[in-house]
């Protein structure tokens, strides 16, 4: 194992890297013209707690991806045709916008604002209408 310390924009944070073998010290020796990955020990922040993920099952529209949510249109009891608007997601600072994949009624929304989400996880309940 090896200690280093990496400074990115700035900020320093101390790594530990651990050499295979032999062979991997010596290449580590050489300019590499490929990336290096570590795991960084420094603290990171975490997403704001995820919500409960909730069966995938029939008329649950799902996440398309991990992410915060910041915006939910969908209201138990409401009409929605295809390609309505139910819910913002932010991931990597970009807004995806999940849509109503068929005509129907919201019965049970999963979500709330500020909820972490993960790719796959219920998003809303829609009865086909």
């Amino acid at each position: 194992m090896k200690k280093l310390r990496i400074t990115v924009e700035g900020k320093a944070y101390d790594v530990t890297v651990e050499v295979l073998d032999d062979t991997a010290a010596a290449a580590a020796a050489a300019p590499v013209s490929r990336p290096v990955t570590s795991s960084i020990s420094a603290p990171v922040s975490s997403p704001a707690q995820a919500a409960p993920a909730a069966p995938a099952g029939d008329g649950v529209v799902p996440s398309p991806l991990s992410g915060k949510v910041v915006a939910v249109a969908a209201a138990p009891g409401k009409t929605v045709a295809k390609g309505d608007e139910l819910v913002t997601i932010e991931a990597m600072k970009m807004n995806t916008f999940v849509y109503a994949p068929f005509d129907g009624v919201i019965e049970q929304v999963l979500v709330a604002n500020g909820d972490g989400v993960e790719e796959g996880q219920g998003l809303c309940k829609i009865k086909a209408g």
